[in-house]
């Protein structure tokens, strides 16, 4: 008798992910319906993974974009997307879709090309949530911060709050940019941030966004939909629920949110 074997028959996807994390492909291969399966590209690169010409009149790939990008191109991939919230919210409005120009030139004309950010517009809308309460991960400094609300009210989301999550005391005096480094990352827990984003959720939101494909969360959204009795999506549930609509699966997802639903 044959034995599962996890060939992606319906549908291959490739992701672009930063090259020290876990949690991306963990989250995924949680959430993916059977016969599809995710192939992970790691990048090395500094945010934005792409940097903008001079003139802004497009962006440059950086090199472990682009060479992940040719070895994509020949394992014939259903869609493709970058995975890195910070990528999208550095490089600021217009960058999704200046980089998704570049890597479409390098991967085979029927590959669908996305980004995180692309995909969490597509899922707010679909959700009909206009003003999230955005949820950010604690290596997120002032400054992305900043650049991250000022991102989302460019394209039309005026936020209803933000929470940075708290990681503890082990780790809260340590600076943003060390977290990661000094293994935070690998020690994240998902009951606290259940309780912060239940606690600080602004009554005003018709909904909560969590930024950060980095961000361990999906096994919390679900609870927070029947709690908080809005949608509830995260990054890596976004790009995977598009991910598949761009493939043309409608495959069952059940425990990670609505989203699947839709």
């Amino acid at each position: 008798m044959l034995q599962n074997d996890n060939w992606g028959w319906q549908a291959r996807i490739g992701m672009f992910i930063v090259g020290s994390e876990a949690v991306p492909e963990a989250e995924w291969w949680a959430m993916l319906p059977p016969n599809v399966t995710v192939h992970a590209a790691r990048v090395t690169a500094r945010a934005p993974w792409a940097r903008w010409r001079q003139d802004r009149s497009g962006v440059d790939l950086e090199d472990d974009l682009a060479r992940g990008a040719r070895q994509f191109a020949g394992m014939r991939l259903s869609a493709v997307v970058l995975g890195h919230s910070s990528s999208s919210i550095v490089g600021g409005k217009g960058w999704d879709e200046a980089v998704v120009r570049e890597l479409s030139a390098l991967l085979r004309p029927d590959v669908a090309v996305t980004t995180n950010c692309l995909d969490s517009f597509a899922a707010l809308r679909a959700s009909g949530v206009q003003h999230p309460f955005l949820v950010v991960p604690p290596w997120f400094d002032d400054a992305t911060v900043a650049a991250a609300l000022r991102y989302y009210a460019d394209h039309g989301f005026e936020t209803a709050g933000h929470l940075r999550y708290d990681p503890g005391r082990k780790w809260r005096d340590v600076p943003p940019a060390d977290l990661y480094p000094q293994g935070m990352g690998f020690e994240q827990e998902v009951e606290p941030l259940y309780a912060q984003i239940r606690a600080s959720c602004s009554a005003t939101a018709d909904g909560v966004l969590i930024a950060g494909t980095g961000f361990r969360c999906v096994a919390i959204l679900d609870a927070l939909e029947r709690d908080l009795k809005r949608p509830v999506l995260s990054a890596n549930q976004v790009s995977l629920w598009h991910c598949l609509r761009l493939a043309g699966v409608h495959a069952e997802v059940t425990g990670y949110g609505n989203l699947f639903r839709l």
